[in-house]
């Protein structure tokens, strides 16, 4: 179903999809503009060998039918802002552990941004990553929020748009193996997670990038 829609609505310019692994366990750290881009990028990701398993809002899963759906695609359910937030890692965990690639949003939500940088992670992303030993690939997109602008309704179909994907080499998180998974330590790894995600987005653009990344939490 994903793949002849995303065909229909874009263009594509795919880079580097070789970085993706093939087999095993790995996080997919990914930039967030559309509501749109998870479903373009598990065309991607599916077309270079790799099944996306994706976290889903909680409340997606009880919806009649669509519910069903995702939890048959292997979708995790976030139960934000709860005592069951932790649980969507642990079902991550046993995921990679099972050879599966799961598509990870560090953000937790599409950029607010006001050019559309990638903002400073949640340190989820990072925790999996160091608690698994699973390897963290980051890729940048560009280009969905000209389809479905965040917060709109009504998709821009004309022009057609193009979907621009980078993939970089895996972030190198070496240097915390072994480190209690302090606050500190988990933002530092979030923080470089981030970064190559925001590398990959700044060639993709042809731009340079913000030397700070926007925190929502201090605007």
């Amino acid at each position: 179903m994903v793949k002849p829609l995303s065909w229909l609505l874009v263009k594509k310019d795919w880079r580097n999809g070789d970085r993706i692994p093939r087999t095993g366990g790995v996080i997919i750290a990914a930039n967030h503009l559309s509501w749109t881009d998870p479903v373009l990028l598990s065309h991607f990701l599916y077309n270079h060998g790799r099944w996306p398993v994706i976290l889903a809002k909680s409340g997606l899963f009880k919806v009649p039918f669509l519910g069903r759906a995702i939890s048959s695609l292997l979708a995790i359910p976030v139960e934000r802002g709860s005592s069951e937030a932790a649980k969507s890692l642990r079902i991550s965990e046993e995921r990679l552990a099972n050879g599966c690639a799961i598509l990870f949003y560090p953000e937790g939500t599409c950029t607010r941004d006001p050019d559309l940088w990638p903002m400073v992670g949640k340190t989820g992303a990072a925790r999996l990553a160091l608690q698994s030993g699973a390897p963290v690939i980051p890729v940048a997109h560009w280009g969905a929020h000209e389809l479905l602008p965040y917060g709109s309704k009504r998709p821009r179909l004309f022009p057609r748009k193009t979907f621009h994907v980078s993939v970089g080499p895996p972030v190198d998180l070496s240097k915390y193996e072994g480190k209690p998974l302090r606050a500190d330590v988990l933002r530092a790894a979030t923080a470089d997670i981030m970064a190559a995600v925001t590398a990959q987005l700044a060639e993709l653009r042809g731009e340079k990038a913000p030397d700070t990344p926007y925190d929502p939490s201090r605007r």
